[in-house]
């Protein structure tokens, strides 16, 4: 059966509401991300604590994410978004009054920035535990490369609107848009797009199943292989999250470094768009080793020494490569991770999976953090070389069918 078209996938029932309150949800997560790193630069002048705000915007929530793929199959994916939603734009909100007031520390910072990561699993895991369950498995491929092209679309437009916002209106503006992103993304959740398919007493104790979670993940090849091969990735995001702008703020300064930090990366998400859309065109089922270990040593000598040579022009075409490769390496992920977990341990072990997945983030970050106060260079060269070592897991555990 050949796939439907991408305006077919949309029409269909839930679809259409689920990825536009990803979207806006996605578009507050990424402004989010560049603005904390950017305020702890100017605030408080350190590459270490702007690390140390990535660390405490992620790794929180990776902890708790086994309990969030539990409250899925108890209260429904759809109520568990919006729990974050509202979780989210009240933290946000705190972390604006305070910088209204000029009272915010580091410590205030890092500890609402804390309580901000612990929901983040119910929307980010939930959107993708959602989605395989409102299409067809031979429909992945368009589905996951829309996900995905959503993601760098967002990609696209958050670094440039977060870096313009904070270097001509400054933080406590950016910090309002991404509030109000939240409470929209919450609000377009109207339809009940998943109810849980069991109640909840008869199901075991809920640390009882997030242990069986974990187990389920820990015991299985492909999501055993995933998990190792997309954090070692994902510590290159990281560094290249605080890298990139101690980089050019230093060389630039001011306004001008923070709105240059945002076009940057806009470039790169404009790349991933192209890389996406490509991908899901193309096809990755069947493919999916290849797409994603080919896709990850093309990032690593796009980041070094493409990144470091050039100046500005070599950081801009380097980044636009990672956005690139970014496209087809989620689209290979998510299809192997979706055709490969049992469906009824969908929600469950998407949230365990995006977790371990997801934990090479924070330590980028923090890594990105000390390496960029010494050296940028450095932190380039450390990012390829996750890369590397990623590109090599890759091509010699994930199943081959």
């Amino acid at each position: 059966m050949r796939p439907p078209s991408y305006r077919v996938l949309l029409r269909q029932r839930d679809v259409g509401h689920l990825l536009l309150s990803a979207s806006l949800a996605r578009l507050a997560d990424r402004i989010l991300t560049l603005v904390l790193v950017l305020y702890a630069l100017a605030r408080f002048h350190s590459p270490l604590l702007a690390g140390w705000i990535g660390f405490s915007a992620i790794a929180p929530g990776l902890l708790v994410s086994p309990l969030a793929g539990v409250l899925f199959d108890r209260v429904g994916s759809t109520a568990a978004i919006a729990v974050d939603m509202v979780c989210s734009a009240v933290c946000i909100l705190a972390v604006t009054m305070l910088a209204v007031a000029g009272t915010d520390t580091t410590w205030s910072l890092c500890l609402l920035v804390t309580l901000h990561s612990l929901t983040k699993p119910l929307s980010s895991a939930g959107v993708r535990s959602l989605l395989p369950r409102l299409v067809t498995p031979e429909y992945y491929d368009r589905a996951n490369a829309l996900d995905t092209t959503i993601q760098a679309t967002v990609e696209l437009f958050g670094p440039a609107l977060g870096g313009a916002l904070f270097g001509l209106a400054g933080p406590v503006a950016a910090f309002t848009v991404i509030v109000i992103l939240y409470a929209a993304a919450g609000t377009t959740l109207v339809r009940p797009a998943h109810r849980p398919t069991d109640p909840a007493s008869r199901k075991p104790g809920v640390w009882l199943d997030a242990t069986a979670s974990i187990a389920y993940v820990l015991r299985h090849r492909s999501l055993r292989a995933l998990a190792l091969t997309y954090a070692c990735y994902q510590v290159s995001w990281g560094i290249l999250l605080v890298a990139v702008p101690v980089a050019v703020t230093r060389a630039l300064g001011g306004a001008y470094g923070s709105v240059a930090v945002g076009i940057m990366w806009a470039i790169s998400g404009l790349a991933g768009v192209i890389g996406a859309l490509a991908t899901g065109h193309l096809g990755a089922i069947g493919r999916e080793r290849s797409i994603v270990a080919f896709g990850i040593l093309g990032t690593a000598l796009a980041i070094y020494p493409v990144s470091m040579s050039f100046g500005f022009a070599g950081l801009a075409s380097g980044l636009a490569l990672v956005g690139f490769f970014s496209g087809p390496i989620d689209v290979g992920v998510l299809t192997l991770r979706q055709r490969h977990t049992d469906p009824t341990w969908l929600g469950r072990a998407i949230a365990v999976s995006m977790s371990l997945n997801m934990s090479g983030l924070p330590i980028g970050s923090a890594l990105g953090g000390v390496l960029s106060g010494w050296s940028p260079a450095a932190a380039f060269a450390a990012a390829a070389g996750a890369c590397l070592i990623a590109s090599a897991v890759a091509w010699a555990w994930l199943p081959l069918r």
